[in-house]
């Protein structure tokens, strides 16, 4: 159709699509649904290849969060039972970090929920950015730990920080209707924040909360404007326990045109399906991967993700292939503007951009956590095969997180 010959060719030159245009990519019925994914999967090769980049959260500290992001399951007076601890000392998160690099993540998350993180939280955080890669060369390192005050970014970049997550999470208009303890324009100076220390700024959305599609590309339009190496998308996991628990508004298809219409409005970008692919996309997951190139490995911060393993198997199931060590995530363009930073190594990375709707102050959560955005995610698998209508809400596929971090039992990665 002319509407995608037309986005394929402005995403080949970086130009920004018409909001008719984005607003028309989500209208196109199931029908189309894979003609959209062929037209967007142009651009996603065109810049980016058939690389996956794989990312790894660790969640330093789970729960006791003041704010009431009404999406994350770490909220002021949260009651879904999720992991609650404090700081992880440095040598713990360092060996939590470490599983995921086993499993091939070049990007490492360290993720901690609350509002924002005091000078010593920082001071903390450098300890544990230092003690990981002491361990592990090469490997990059991405903070979201909320909002930031005066100076901590730059603290941040001089402990070895490449990258700090912080979600948009939804439009400016409908921001008050999801968090009333934090503001909209909050999270955008911590965004401008990260970029103005240097740091590689990740900041993304989380879909199905209800919003409308003139919400969702009004949110997407201002991350193109922020300008963030990486946007994560989430996919609200709704929670029980949560005031969104109840909100299942999104199908697989769906799922398929909001990424695509991310890419096609953020064509150069790094494009990372965060919280909530399991439960949503489901079986069409391969799919996704024609649009985004970037995911993460394993659980999230307080709920289980796919089997890493799985991971890797439909990633070459589907003809693409791990990004290495050694490869630069982001196009020569936008690598060169981060200099030596994070863009450097591969953009930015790891929802880290990982809350999206848990987990404060990152990016990778899907439907959970505070002031974050982090990431939710599905059960490893059912023990039982689970018969379900189509478009039934699939809250069998929603496990809370009981290993790897926080824990005494080895993680998922």
């Amino acid at each position: 159709m002319d509407l995608l010959n037309t986005l394929v060719d402005k995403g080949l030159r970086r130009e920004l699509p018409t909001r008719e245009e984005a607003l028309a990519v989500l209208a196109t019925s199931d029908d189309d649904v894979l003609d959209v994914v062929a037209a967007a999967g142009k651009v996603r090769r065109h810049w980016f290849g058939r690389r996956v980049k794989l990312n790894y959260l660790v969640n330093l500290k789970s729960g006791l969060c003041p704010e009431d992001c009404s999406y994350c399951s770490q909220r002021l007076g949260s009651s879904t039972g999720i992991l609650k601890y404090s700081w992880l000392k440095p040598d713990e998160a360092s060996k939590a970090a470490a599983a995921g690099l086993a499993g091939g993540a070049k990007r490492v998350c360290l993720v901690a929920s609350g509002r924002g993180p005091t000078d010593r939280d920082v001071d903390r955080v450098a300890g544990t950015i230092k003690a990981i890669k002491e361990q592990n060369e090469g490997v990059e390192v991405c903070a979201c730990l909320g909002l930031l005050s005066d100076g901590q970014a730059e603290r941040l970049r001089e402990a070895g920080a490449d990258a700090y997550n912080h979600n948009l999470n939804m439009s400016e208009g409908t921001y008050g209707d999801i968090t009333t303890t934090h503001t909209y324009a909050d999270r955008v100076d911590t965004v401008n924040k990260a970029h103005a220390a240097g740091l590689s700024a990740c900041s993304g959305l989380i879909a199905g909360m209800g919003e409308t599609d003139e919400d969702l590309v009004d949110v997407v339009f201002s991350l193109r404007e922020l300008d963030p190496d990486s946007v994560p998308v989430n996919f609200l996991i709704p929670v029980e326990g949560t005031p969104l628990a109840k909100e299942w508004n999104l199908t697989p298809q769906r799922c398929l045109r909001i990424l695509a219409m991310v890419r096609f409005v953020c064509p150069d970008v790094e494009v990372r399906i965060a919280g909530g692919r399991e439960v949503h996309l489901r079986t069409m997951q391969p799919l996704a991967l024609h649009l985004a190139n970037s995911i993460f490995l394993g659980d999230y911060l307080t709920t289980e993700g796919q089997a890493g393993q799985a991971d890797l198997e439909m990633i070459a199931d589907a003809g693409f292939v791990v990004e290495g060590a050694d490869e630069v995530t982001l196009p020569q363009h936008r690598a060169e503007v981060q200099g030596g930073g994070c863009g450097s190594h591969g953009a930015e990375g790891a929802g880290c951009g990982s809350h999206g709707a848990e987990g404060a102050g990152c990016g990778a959560h899907a439907g959970e956590g505070a002031g974050c955005g982090s990431v939710c995610g599905s059960h490893e698998g059912a023990a039982e095969a689970v018969t379900v209508p189509a478009n039934e809400p699939r809250t069998d596929l929603v496990a809370v997180r009981r290993r790897g971090a926080g824990t005494d039992l080895a993680p998922n990665a």
